[in-house]
């Protein structure tokens, strides 16, 4: 399981990655404040971490960082915009947590391919499960 810290930094690189445009959309701000709820961090430190981001400290499980990719992926999705900055931006987070490029890659493509360009967890997951053996 992570720490409080593990999940600020996360939380802090999903702020970055929305803030990517100089704007964070009402929609982005309020699936982040989802996704803070589920790692139980509250409003008050989710507003302090928007002005004031944390450092990013590498996750030890496998899981932990295909999950936080995901999340990552969704986020994205949220404004129907996503531009080569954000590719950028997903992919060297993916490279920075040491996943496979080959999967990140084919994430990347898949997107395209699913409305809303959502992937699904399942689908996301095999992908990971082919470059993991």
């Amino acid at each position: 399981m992570i720490n409080r810290f593990e999940k600020l930094c996360l939380l802090s690189e999903m702020i970055a990655i929305a803030k990517g445009d100089n704007d964070m959309k009402n929609m982005e701000y309020h699936f982040l404040f989802e996704v803070a709820q589920q790692l139980k961090i509250s409003r008050e430190d989710f507003d302090y971490l928007i002005q004031h981001p944390v450092s990013y400290t590498h996750l030890q499980s496998h899981s932990e960082r295909i999950v936080q990719f995901h999340r990552l992926v969704l986020l994205m999705s949220q404004d129907g915009e996503i531009t080569s900055e954000e590719l950028a931006k997903l992919y060297n987070f993916g490279i920075k947590t040491g996943l496979s490029q080959e999967s990140i890659s084919k994430v990347l493509f898949l997107m395209e391919g699913f409305p809303d360009k959502i992937v699904p967890a399942e689908v996301l997951i095999d992908v990971f499960k082919v470059q993991y053996n």
